[in-house]
């Protein structure tokens, strides 16, 4: 199974885009993890806006999971969940916000204050043969 991080890139500094993606993919083991940080275009003057997202849309195409990590406000994340959930892929949110807004509710399986609760919980359903992701 492969997950998706989907997180907020665009005007954030290192530790916003990359700390929580290391500890997701040092964690789901079991799965194969595409992370669009290896694209990484912040303060790149020659960027292709088409090529960037269509890459990132691709990689949701060929995940069965999108692990959305929603702490702050992020037209691409935002549009990633979105994209998502229309092509029937599983939506996990992380966010530590008590309010969350009605639009990330109602497209996500699932809510989680912390990526070691996401991980976890995305863990323990990969051992389970009977549960569908």
């Amino acid at each position: 199974m492969k997950v998706y991080l989907a997180g907020p890139i665009f005007q954030c500094e290192d530790h916003e885009c990359i700390n929580w993606r290391e500890e997701a993919k040092k964690s789901l083991g079991k799965f194969e993890v595409i992370d669009p940080m290896v694209r990484d275009y912040r303060g790149s003057t020659d960027r292709d806006f088409n090529e960037i997202v269509e890459k990132d849309k691709a990689e949701v195409n060929a995940s069965d999971i999108l692990l959305a990590y929603c702490t702050k406000p992020s037209v691409g994340t935002s549009m990633e969940v979105l994209y998502a959930w229309e092509n029937r892929k599983k939506v996990y949110v992380i966010t530590e916000n008590n309010e969350i807004s009605p639009w990330l509710l109602y497209h996500s399986h699932g809510i989680f204050k912390s990526v070691g609760e996401a991980v976890r919980y995305l863990n323990e359903l990969s051992e389970n043969p009977k549960v569908s992701l």
